[in-house]
């Protein structure tokens, strides 16, 4: 492979796309922490139960399943707005009704309405899911894949930025508007909200200027091969599958049908007294319904994106897909325990937010901004197998930081480098996972190994604080360290491979190349 210049490699952070990038970035950033984060301060700080909080955290559930609807971005042009183009018509609509649930949030006062703050707060991450699904299929349709970490890093700085306003920005904005700890005042955090309504502006500005991809129309057309009627029911066979085949195996554990096997109980006191086993039946007839009665034409929609990337990579595929889901550990199952282990250590809070967060974010954009230029000077895998070491070995220094106790100095070597790493190895794994997608199903491929990607590190991250409960902090750090070895091989592995190339179809056409 031939090596760009460092002139070329600066040339890509020029171009209108980058920009639209960063637009973008800042516009997909602000409904995200705006659902989550400060929505729990303002419904906590109007009194709200906490056990309610925790049940509004699951308005959450919208961006972890989105793959389930990024097929009908691929695959249904929207009608009038389509007449934009495929993915500027789905970035409109998505960021219209961002913008109007955010304004809707800001006419509610969860004392008095909380239902309707719900109801416009789902509003908004489905439409914030859906403008992330439809910001990346842009993304990878408007440049080769070497300038993809380019576009990615200038997300990345837009998305930083509008999220560190939502959340200290947000809660500066509802305090400077006359709503404190000590004093709510409902209309302080309306006003809030609507000047986040309007901050959408800019986004919205951009879809409506920038040019649509140059993808070709027999491409798009290729992916357009189910209707609507056909996609909306494969994905609700998903969302019903999703459900009920979890609920189905919870539900007869906690049955008493262990008793009947026993002998204690007679199946007839079951069905009579046992509601738990009577929701198992009811589970269980309608995942059996939706499997049958549906079958596997229902989910082709979803399917067909897989099967591509399948065929395509054929044996490959398996070893990719190991890969991607274990790029990320290292950092991620570290970043659990990340803010606990700075306390424990005897930080102060404003310790922490100023070096974690501001200090942080600066070297997390530095990174992800020079990631963008080695990969475009020198391909993706070796930045890749870079930032694969950088982010395994910086959790060898919060190793080193547990034995200094609350060394300011040290805790700002430590975030430098790890964030620095984090950023720069962020770069790159976008690049690679757009490297992989087709054309063709570039929203839902791109949705799903993105999800594969978090799978894994969620997790084990789930488990790092009994893991720090038994052994330390030391033996936690060395452990999410060495989780980046079986990385680092399989980009190694892959490095001895012939490039990876999109096949052929059995027509012979190959995959669309990006433009």
């Amino acid at each position: 492979m031939s090596h760009k210049s460092w002139r070329d490699a600066l040339a890509a952070y020029a171009s209108p796309a980058t920009l639209a990038l960063l637009l973008l970035g800042f516009a997909a950033g602000l409904p995200y922490m705006l659902v989550f984060s400060t929505l729990s301060v303002w419904l906590r700080e109007a009194g709200i139960a906490r056990e309610t909080i925790g049940y509004a955290s699951l308005i959450g559930l919208a961006y972890a399943f989105k793959w389930m609807w990024a097929p009908l971005l691929d695959q249904w042009r929207l009608p009038l707005l389509g007449r934009l183009g495929r993915r500027r018509s789905w970035l409109l609509l998505s960021q219209v009704l961002v913008a109007l649930g955010l304004a809707g949030m800001a006419l509610c006062d969860p004392q008095n309405s909380l239902p309707w703050l719900i109801a416009l707060a789902v509003l908004v991450a489905f439409a914030s899911a859906t403008q992330d699904i439809a910001v990346d299929a842009y993304r990878l349709e408007i440049a080769e894949g070497t300038r993809q970490a380019a576009l990615a890093a200038s997300y990345m700085a837009g998305y930083r930025v509008s999220a560190l306003l939502a959340t200290a920005g947000a809660l500066y904005f509802a305090d400077w508007f006359g709503s404190t700890s000590g004093l709510y005042k409902a209309s302080a955090w309306g006003s809030t909200y609507l000047v986040f309504a309007l901050l959408m502006l800019p986004g919205l500005t951009t879809t409506l200027l920038m040019r649509e991809p140059a993808v070709p129309q027999q491409t798009q057309q290729e992916a357009a091969r189910f209707s609507f009627n056909h996609q909306m029911l494969s994905i609700l066979v998903l969302i019903v599958l999703m459900v009920s085949v979890p609920a189905t195996f919870t539900q007869l554990y906690s049955s008493d049908i262990l008793l009947v096997l026993q002998g204690r109980m007679g199946v007839v006191e079951l069905i009579g007294e046992d509601r738990a086993f009577l929701r198992f039946l009811l589970y269980l007839i309608l995942t059996t319904l939706c499997l049958s009665a549906m079958g596997r034409r229902s989910l082709a929609p979803v399917l067909t994106p897989i099967s591509d990337f399948i065929q395509r990579y054929r044996w490959q595929a398996l070893l990719l897909l190991g890969l991607i889901a274990t790029y990320r550990l290292s950092d991620t199952v570290l970043g659990v325990m990340a803010n606990v282990f700075y306390i424990d250590q005897g930080f102060s809070k404003e310790q922490i937010a100023s070096v974690s967060k501001l200090f942080g974010l600066i070297m997390t954009l530095l990174g992800a901004g020079f990631g963008g230029l080695l990969i475009v000077r020198f391909g993706i895998l070796p930045i890749l197998f870079i930032g694969g070491v950088a982010s395994a070995a910086t959790n060898l220094l919060f190793l080193m930081l547990t034995s200094m106790g609350a060394n300011l100095e040290m805790l700002v070597v430590t975030i430098s480098c790890d964030n620095f790493s984090s950023g720069l190895a962020t770069s790159a794994f976008v690049a690679y996972l757009s490297s992989l997608t087709s054309l063709k199903f570039s929203a839902t491929q791109y949705a799903l190994l993105s999800s594969i990607m978090l799978l894994l590190p969620r997790l084990i991250g789930g488990y790092s604080g009994v893991l720090v409960e038994k052994h330390g902090y030391g033996e936690f750090f060395l452990f999410t360290a060495l989780l980046g070895v079986p990385t680092l091989l399989l980009i190694l592995w892959q490095s001895r491979q012939q490039p990876l190339a999109p096949e052929p179809s059995e027509d012979g056409d190959a995959v669309t190349e990006r433009t």
